[in-house]
């Protein structure tokens, strides 16, 4: 990837829309830009300017641009006396004062924004052109970039642009995709934080205290004839803990992170009409799932994505489990079992208005304890408690038609995954695979010190180990990362991002 290249990318999504913006990047943007834009003021760093983009090498480009210069002063002049003296004029009367004359090369109408460098996203020089948002327009404007000697961005191209010349570290970089692809608004929250920093700043003191038991141990040894002292083993032991503790914090918050990130399935199970479908729509708080008050209604899986707690489940309405009737029903019953096995966790709904069938045991039976809760739905139409069943599962009563019991349904699903504990630390925590896997390295190597240093290993040999602690750490900032680890990180990334 050459950074010497200036680049251009349509930065908004794919469609038809109200706005849509081409971004270009490079030590030549302006340049290129400038031809094919008639302004009514010059590009200034960090003002938007309102114009036109035109054909560039039109004679209504060149007449236009010609008189832009001699009249725009004068323009502007009559406008502010016009405004003083009393003519109310509209903004649009005020903006529109270039020359009117010999629009044939005009395309379409534009806010334009220059960026200057080291200023930018990217630090390089970056104009981002705002028109229309029709992909025609848009692919236009990327066309006459090209044409005059811009290369298309790849993807992810900007952003990692802005990694390599320093403006942001490979955290920051990951979270501008998490970010991006966030379903819900804690999860835009945590990559926000993650964007100022947040990781970077938890793993930088961590870093630091290696660096220093490394720089001692290395002085010891290249400066012994000094009497510099060397670091005794409890001294050595005292400076890794140090270290492994916070490490281990770290490595512990990848559980609830995983789940903030990626998000899991709860499956709702149960025998016919005890009210799967009312449940369902209540906990998406809209009418999704065909409710009616025949059994076995549901025959097909029915799915939506809702947020509880902030973090993204996947709801999985699921047909009545019995013996089939028929040969759909039995297609649905088998769907409803795969579905019960691959959930994350599972909502056993029962009928809290009669008695526990033989069908509800079963069910409870087959489902692994740790991943359920029992669910006793229809509460408004019995006031006694639900009879004792042979599980120690967490029980919920619930009405899905009066709204009963929902709030507390979702505090024990997230209770049920650790989500409360995560939140009360939710400023620096893993949500990546590759975060977690390289902070479990690091903890393997420290591991491997202090079987060294118990075994009276010498100090040059343990400073291999504790390189090998340290270069993991680099690798989640991004200080020692491959380009191979770059290049599948950013290939993740839309096109203008």
């Amino acid at each position: 990837m050459n950074l010497d290249d200036t680049i251009v990318a349509i930065a908004t999504p794919p469609g038809r829309g109200g706005i849509g913006i081409v971004r270009l990047a490079g030590p030549e943007a302006r340049a290129i830009a400038m031809p094919m834009l008639l302004l009514k003021h010059d590009l200034e760093p960090g003002r938007a300017i309102f114009g036109e983009v035109i054909e560039p090498g039109s004679s209504g480009a060149d007449r236009a641009s010609a008189s832009l210069t001699a009249g725009l002063a004068r323009d502007m002049n009559s406008a502010e006396i016009g405004y003083a003296s009393g003519n109310e004029q509209s903004a649009d009367a005020l903006i529109s004062v270039a020359p009117q004359t010999a629009r044939e090369g005009r395309i379409d109408e534009v806010v334009v924004t220059f960026f200057q460098k080291p200023h930018s996203y990217t630090t390089d020089d970056i104009v981002e052109i705002s028109a229309h948002g029709s992909p025609v327009v848009l692919r236009h404007i990327v066309q006459l970039a090209l044409a005059r000697g811009a290369r298309l961005a790849e993807p992810g191209e900007f952003t990692m642009r802005a990694f390599l010349n320093g403006r942001i570290d490979l955290t920051q970089a990951e979270a501008v995709r998490d970010l991006i692809e966030s379903q819900t608004l804690y999860q835009a929250k945590i990559a926000a934080q993650q964007l100022e920093g947040s990781l970077s700043r938890r793993l930088q003191p961590i870093k630091q205290r290696l660096v220093e038991l490394i720089a001692l141990l290395e002085a010891g040894i290249d400066f012994a004839e000094d009497d510099v002292s060397v670091l005794p083993d409890a001294t050595i032991f005292e400076r890794i803990a140090g270290v492994k503790t916070p490490l281990q914090e770290l490595a512990g918050t990848f559980a609830y992170g995983k789940l903030v990130h990626e998000g899991l399935t709860l499956a709702i199970v149960g025998r016919p009409n005890v009210g799967k479908s009312s449940l369902f729509n209540r906990l998406l708080e809209r009418e999704r799932a065909i409710v009616t008050a025949t059994p076995g209604t549901t025959r097909d899986l029915v799915s939506e994505t809702v947020a509880i707690g902030g973090i993204p489940f996947k709801l999985v309405d699921t047909a009545g489990i019995r013996r089939a009737l028929d040969e759909a029903e039995s297609i649905g019953i088998r769907k409803s079992m795969e579905a019960l096995a691959d959930a994350d966790i599972v909502l056993i709904v029962l009928d809290a208005s009669q008695p526990c069938a033989a069908e509800d045991q079963e069910l409870l039976n087959q489902v692994a304890q740790p991943v359920a809760v029992i669910v006793e739905n229809k509460a408004d139409l019995s006031s006694t408690q639900f009879p004792a069943l042979s599980s120690r599962l967490t029980r919920i009563r619930t009405s899905a038609l009066t709204g009963e019991g929902i709030s507390e349904l979702r505090d024990a699903i997230l209770h049920h995954i650790g989500g409360e504990a995560g939140k009360q630390s939710e400023s620096g925590f893993l949500t990546s695979v590759r975060h977690q896997n390289l902070v479990r390295d690091s903890l393997t190597a420290l591991n491997a010190v202090e079987v060294a240093v118990h075994n009276k290993v010498p100090h040059e040999m343990l400073l291999l180990d504790l390189y090998s602690a340290l270069r993991p750490l680099d690798e989640i900032t991004g200080a020692t990362t491959t380009d191979d680890i770059l290049n599948l990180i950013f290939s993740t990334f839309c096109i203008g991002k």
